[in-house]
C-alpha cells in the first residue's frame, strides 16, 4: 500500500475549543478574510444566505487567491542543539537520537491529526446535521480512544529524556507499549466499509460542499478527509521501520540492543494479527455484497472463505466489464450493479472452484475482433493481454476469455491464479483418496444442473447492467494477510495443515492483491 509522506513537526496545533462557529476551525490566523470565510460557511449550511452578525459586503471584483496550506516544520534533533552541545556527541549517537526524535515527533503529529479529524470534521458535520451520528460513527470509528494511547508513549519518552535532550534507553518502553496497538484491529478492519460509506455520502451536495471547503482551508494541508482517517493505518506500518532505524544506530553493547530486537518482533506480530483480521473483514465484506440470480450458483466454499487473494475489473470476450474475485478456493466472476442505492456484485455464470480450474495464457492475436472483444477494442487488429479460465471438465460450465489493461497486470493475475491452484493441488495430494472423492462429488453436485452456454450469448434470467466508460477505481483496501479457509462443507475430515511453503505462497498473494485493476 502506498504511504503518504508527511512533513515532520515540532509545533503543536493550537487547542480547538468547543465548536461555536466554523470560523474558529478554518484557520488559526485572526484576520477578517478568514473570519468572513468561516461565517459564510456556517451561514450557507444554515440556508439563510447571510450571517446576522456580519454586515453585508459588496462582492469583490477579483477572486481571492487560494489560501496556502498549513505546513509542518521539519526540524531535526541536531538543529535543536547549539554548536557546543553538538560537538559532545559522536556521529553515531546523533543519528540514534535523530531516529528516536523522529519516532517522538511522529507521535505528536498523529495525536494532532486525530484531534483535528474529530474537531474539524466530525463535530461540525454532526452539529450542522450534515451526517447522522450513526453514519459518523461508522466512518470515524472511535478515534478518541487512540489519543491517550499515543499520549502515554510520549509521556514515557519525555521521562526518559535527559537534561541534554537525549534519550538514554528506549527499548523497554516500546517493548511494553507496542502490544497496546492491538486496539487498532477493529478500526483497521472497518476501513473498507467506512471508505465505501464515505464515498456514498459524498454524493450528497451538502457533504461534498463541506469537504471541499475544508480541503481548501489551511488546516487540512491539502489532505482530504480520508487521508486523515487513514493516518493511523499509515502510522502502524511505519513502526517497524522506525525501530529498525533506531536499532541500526544503536551500538551492539548498548542495553537497548536486545530489547529493540524484541520490539521489532513484537510489532511484526501485532501487524500480522491486525492484517489477518483486516483481510477476513474485507473478504466477508465482498461476500455479503454478492448477489445470486440462481441458488445453484451458491458454492458453499464462498461462505467459508476467510481470505480474498485478489480482485479487480476485467473484460470478457464480448467486452462486458466484470469484477472478478479470487477467493482461496473459488473464482467468482460478477457484474457490478446497483440495487436501491446499494452497490453489489451480481454473480455471472457459475463460480469455478480452484481445484477444478484451468488457466490458459493466450498470446496477443489468439483472439481477434470479428465479434470478439467488439466492445473493448476500436481500431486494433488483435486482442492483447488476454487469458482464459475454465473448468477442467467442459460439461461443468463454460470458459471465460478475459482481458486486462496491460501485460503487468496480466502477469499478476496469472501468478495469483497459478499460486492458488498450486496450494489447492498440494492439499489434494496430501489428502486421503476418500476425502478427495468427497470433495469432487460435492463440486459436481453444485453445478450439475447448470447448462453450458456460450459466453457471448445473453442469459434471459440475468438483467443487463449498465456499463460505464469510467476507468476502474483502485481497490480501497489496505494490505490483507491470508488465513486458511475451509474446504467443501461435505468434508467429514478436517483439511491437512498447510506447509510453510504453502503459507508463504498465500501471503505473497495477499501482497499482490491491491495492485489488481
Amino acid at each position: 500500500m502506498l504511504q503518504r509522506n508527511y512533513e515532520p513537526s515540532t509545533k503543536r496545533v493550537r487547542p480547538l475549543g468547543r465548536v461555536t462557529s466554523l470560523a474558529n476551525l478554518i484557520s488559526p490566523v485572526k484576520n477578517g478574510a478568514v473570519r468572513r470565510f468561516g461565517q459564510t460557511l456556517q451561514a450557507s449550511f444554515r440556508g439563510d444566505g447571510r450571517s446576522p452578525s456580519v454586515p453585508q459586503h459588496k462582492a469583490c471584483s477579483k477572486a481571492a487567491a487560494p489560501t496556502p496550506p498549513k505546513r509542518r516544520n521539519s526540524t531535526l534533533w541536531s538543529e535543536t542543539l547549539d554548536v557546543h552541545q553538538k560537538g559532545t556527541f559522536s556521529t553515531k549517537e546523533i543519528k540514534r537520537q535523530e531516529a528516536i526524535f523522529e519516532l517522538t515527533r511522529g507521535e505528536q503529529d498523529l495525536i494532532e491529526d486525530l484531534q483535528l479529524a474529530r474537531k474539524a470534521y466530525h463535530d461540525p458535520m454532526l452539529k450542522l446535521s450534515i451526517m447522522s451520528e450513526e453514519e459518523l460513527t461508522a466512518i470515524f470509528g472511535d478515534l478518541d480512544a487512540y489519543i491517550p494511547l499515543h499520549e502515554d508513549l510520549l509521556a514515557q519518552l519525555a521521562k526518559a529524556t535527559g537534561p541534554d535532550g537525549t534519550v538514554g534507553e528506549i527499548g523497554e518502553i516500546v517493548v511494553n507499549w507496542l502490544p497496546r496497538l492491538n486496539a487498532y484491529r477493529a478500526y483497521c478492519s472497518n476501513q473498507l466499509a467506512a471508505k465505501a460509506l464515505l464515498d456514498q455520502k459524498k454524493q450528497d451536495p451538502r457533504v461534498q460542499d463541506f469537504l471541499q471547503r475544508c480541503l481548501e482551508s489551511p488546516f487540512s494541508r491539502k489532505l482530504d478527509l480520508w487521508s486523515f482517517l487513514d493516518i493511523p493505518r499509515s502510522r502502524l506500518v511505519k513502526y517497524p521501520l522506525l525501530l529498525r532505524e533506531i536499532l541500526r544506530h544503536t551500538p551492539p553493547e548498548h542495553p537497548d540492543t536486545t530489547s529493540l530486537e524484541q520490539a521489532v518482533s513484537i510489532i511484526q506480530g501485532v501487524l500480522a494479527d491486525i492484517n489477518m483480521k483486516k483481510g477476513e473483514s474485507e473478504c466477508q465484506y465482498y461476500i455479503d455484497k454478492l448477489e445470486y440470480l440462481d441458488d445453484r450458483q451458491r458454492d458453499p466454499r464462498i461462505e467459508q472463505c476467510k481470505s480474498l487473494l485478489c480482485h479487480g475489473e476485467l473484460r470478457n470476450k464480448s467486452g462486458t466489464k466484470l469484477h472478478v474475485f479470487l477467493f482461496t478456493e473459488v473464482l467468482v466472476l460478477t457484474r457490478p450493479v446497483t440495487r436501491n442505492d446499494r452497490h453489489c456484485f451480481q454473480v455471472y455464470r457459475q463460480p469455478i472452484p480452484v481445484q477444478d480450474l484451468v488457466v490458459e495464457d493466450l498470446q496477443d492475436g489468439d483472439v481477434r475482433m470479428g465479434g470478439s472483444f467488439r466492445g473493448a477494442f476500436s481500431n486494433a487488429d488483435k486482442a492483447k493481454n488476454i487469458f482464459r479460465v475454465r473448468f477442467q471438465d467442459p460439461a461443468q460450465g463454460q470458459s471465460h476469455t478475459l482481458q486486462v489493461n496491460d501485460i503487468f497486470h496480466k502477469q499478476q493475475w496469472l501468478n495469483c491464479l497459478r499460486s492458488a491452484m498450486s496450494v489447492i493441488q498440494s492439499e489434494a495430494s496430501a489428502a486421503s483418496p476418500d476425502v478427495r472423492s468427497k470433495r469432487r462429488s460435492s463440486t459436481v453436485s453444485a453445478v450439475v444442473h447448470m447448462e453450458e452456454t456460450d459466453e457471448n450469448q445473453p442469459q434471459s434470467a440475468a438483467p443487463s447492467s449498465p456499463e460505464s466508460d469510467e476507468p476502474p477505481s483502485p481497490t480501497p483496501s489496505a494490505t490483507s494477510t491470508l488465513s486458511t479457509s475451509s474446504t467443501s462443507s461435505s468434508n467429514s475430515t478436517s483439511p491437512p495443515r498447510k506447509s510453510k511453503k504453502d503459507k508463504r505462497v498465500l501471503c505473497s498473494l495477499g501482497k499482490r492483491k491491491e495492485t489488481m485493476v
